[in-house]
């Protein structure tokens, strides 16, 4: 391969790999090319991509893009597959479908795996396979929540409720008591002196029509 198809090539890799965070390296030793075609079109409806490299030409793009913990990973034939969104298909989901696929061809195997700056051997993929999917992290997450709101409703419900009920019923025998003690003490009384009839002004016509003005 020329210097100048290897530089092309390099630019590809940087391109596909810049703002991958997790990655896993495929083995496929033995693996014919009408196999590797098939799988990579069962990956590919899964939004994942495997892209075969050139180890030496990989390990550059991968420090171009900031991965040197992945360039470490490269060792034999290999292949880089990853997600094609990674917040919608993450290293887990990867890693469980490549695991289903050794199951059916075992000359494609998990070498690595880099999850956000963590790498995994070879012996630590069945463990990285047994990690929450993001869609299922959210989900944990959301049901953690509805149990703590439904603990809560609980709490409400039970002895609080019955709390609250006693209180009230305390609330309304003392509202009874001071209604009761205000009858007791019969009407109350007005206060201030009686009300005195207003003295007929002189000259003022008394009832009866007569005039009781004093004549002179």
């Amino acid at each position: 391969m020329s210097k100048p198809v290897k530089e092309l090539v390099r630019k590809e890799l940087v391109k596909r790999f810049d703002g991958l965070a997790s990655l896993a390296i495929v083995g496929f030793t033995r693996l014919d090319a009408v196999t590797t075609n098939v799988i990579r079109g069962r990956l590919r409806q899964k939004d994942i991509r495997m892209t075969v490299v050139k180890n030496s030409i990989a390990r550059q793009a991968f420090q171009a893009v900031g991965l040197d913990d992945a360039a470490g990973l490269l060792d034999g034939p290999c292949a880089v597959a990853y997600g094609t969104d990674p917040d919608h298909v993450g290293i887990v989901a990867v890693v469980r479908e490549l695991l289903d696929i050794h199951k059916e061809s075992p000359a494609l195997t998990v070498k690595a795996a880099l999850l956000e700056g963590e790498v995994f051997a070879s012996d630590r993929i069945e463990e990285l396979s047994r990690y929450p999917t993001r869609t299922e992290a959210i989900a944990r997450v959301a049901q953690s929540a509805l149990s703590s709101a439904s603990r809560l409703v609980g709490c409400l419900t039970g002895p609080g409720g019955r709390l609250a009920a006693v209180l009230k019923v305390i609330g309304e025998k003392d509202g009874g008591e001071g209604e009761g003690a205000q009858d007791a003490q019969g009407p109350e009384q007005p206060s201030g002196e009686p009300e005195t009839p207003e003295a007929t002004a002189p000259g003022a016509q008394a009832p009866g029509g007569e005039d009781n003005s004093v004549r002179t």
